[in-house]
């Protein structure tokens, strides 16, 4: 069977968009809107005017995709929007401390992370160079689905910032620079807040897949 380019895919989407299928927008609004709302809550004063935003957001993608260019992936023209938007509205709130300082402090655990753990060179350069132990989860079939749900809980109680950028980077594929532009944050901000949520979600997981006296 022959494989779809991904810039086929996207290239096909926004034909839909354009088109106005309203498949194909349910299908952004499906896909983004969890992590565009979390995004969003980093600038604003509320969770209703991170909702706000992000419709605003969806409305603006639907009215300028005729211009869009293709410069980028239509997911980051569309989280660049979303930051825009957001910027905005909480300066506008009067929301004005730097997203940089939001939650960046370092504490002891994340000290104690050793570098080592995470692989140094290559495309998945930052991610760990192996899997946490899962000595205590007996059924194998079982462990994806317990690892997914507790690594969801892991990243609702990171910072605001290291949340951003995991779920940007991670989660959602963007490149370092193309969330540093989004989040208006230098390249070594960037990288620290990465590895500071990647090693607490490691941490995390660890005591949770590793603690015998756990509940799961």
């Amino acid at each position: 069977m022959e494989l779809v380019a991904p810039e086929a895919e996207e290239t096909a989407l926004v034909a839909r968009l354009r088109a106005g299928d309203e498949a194909a927008f349910a299908f952004l609004v499906d896909r983004y809107y969890g992590t565009m709302l979390r995004v969003a809550r980093n600038h604003v004063a509320s969770a209703e005017a991170a909702a706000d935003v992000v419709q605003e957001t969806f409305l603006a993608v639907i009215e300028g995709v005729e211009r869009f260019e293709a410069r980028s992936s239509l997911r980051t023209w569309m989280f660049r929007i979303l930051v825009n938007r957001a910027k905005t509205r909480g300066e506008r709130e009067g929301r004005t401390r730097p997203f940089s300082s939001l939650g960046s402090g370092v504490d002891e655990e994340e000290r104690a992370v050793d570098p080592d753990r995470f692989l140094a060179e290559g495309r998945w350069a930052g991610f760990w160079s192996a899997p946490p132990p899962a000595a205590n989860v007996p059924e194998a079939h079982a462990l994806a689905a317990e690892v997914g749900s507790q690594l969801l809980k892991v990243i609702e109680t990171l910072p605001p910032a290291q949340r951003a950028v995991l779920e940007l980077r991670d989660v959602e594929g963007l490149s370092a620079p193309e969330v540093c532009e989004m989040l208006d944050i230098s390249e070594a901000n960037q990288r620290v807040l990465l590895h500071r949520a990647r090693s607490k979600a490691r941490t995390a997981l660890e005591r949770y897949l590793g603690d015998p006296g756990g509940d799961h």
